[in-house]
């Protein structure tokens, strides 16, 4: 692949995981609760980190440095999910207005969440 080409698509890439990761964190700011602002972020965040470390190995070839960033994007992909999940369940169980704020869709899995970390 001629080596303009391979940067040509890195920087459409990186330059697509940016505006993405920008638009994450425009939804974070703009959402008004917490669980809306953990779901925006954890869902926008993924796409990004592939965009931007797919960018970063297209550019770098095929090197130990490509593997590098597959084990980041492997462990980045599993670590986010588990964090999102984890302060969700914070916020479920710390925020008592929670009802009052949002519409929850069973609040006895809410009363069942808040009893299980007492």
């Amino acid at each position: 692949m001629p080596d303009t080409l391979r940067c040509g698509l890195a920087a459409l890439l990186l330059l697509a995981g940016l505006f993405v990761l920008i638009t994450a964190v425009v939804g974070v700011f703009r959402l008004r609760y917490a669980l809306s602002r953990i779901h925006a972020a954890a869902l926008i965040d993924t796409l990004g980190i592939l965009l931007m470390l797919g960018g970063l190995m297209l550019l770098s070839g095929w090197r130990l440095t490509t593997l590098k960033y597959a084990v980041i994007l492997f462990f980045l992909w599993c670590a986010s999910p588990v964090a999102s999940h984890l302060i969700g369940k914070l916020e479920i169980t710390v925020n008592q207005e929670l009802n009052h704020e949002m519409t929850v869709e069973d609040p006895a899995m809410v009363e069942h969440s808040r009893e299980e970390d007492d």
